[in-house]
């Protein structure tokens, strides 16, 4: 999962992300319209993501069109909850030894 967090890491490749999750497939010079990457820099971007197998690429016509990978995502949200449960577990063992009287902790 190294790879995937690495291609999340990127405050760009965060908001590609968001994009094609929420519009669904779009080319890259979709993508690329309105902001301040170039075609470029949205292919390098998306290059690294389908790497990670978060976004893979197709051709529709003339137009290559990028979407995301559901499945790997679903991936990504399963180990973060449970990373999250650990944390979870985690802290409501430390609450637990914190509270207690002082009488019944053991040295």
């Amino acid at each position: 999962m190294a790879p995937v967090f690495t291609a999340l890491g990127d405050e760009t490749r965060l908001y590609l992300v968001s994009r094609l999750c929420r519009e669904g497939p779009l080319s890259i010079s979709r993508l690329a319209a309105g902001t301040s990457l170039s075609r470029q820099a949205v292919t390098k971007h998306l290059r690294v993501l389908s790497n990670a197998g978060i976004a893979q690429s197709g051709r529709s016509g003339r137009e290559q069109l990028w979407q995301i990978q559901a499945q790997r995502l679903g991936e990504v949200r399963r180990l973060l909850e449970q990373i999250a449960a650990q944390w979870d577990e985690a802290l409501g063992r430390l609450s637990a030894f914190v509270e207690r009287p002082d009488g019944a902790r053991r040295s």
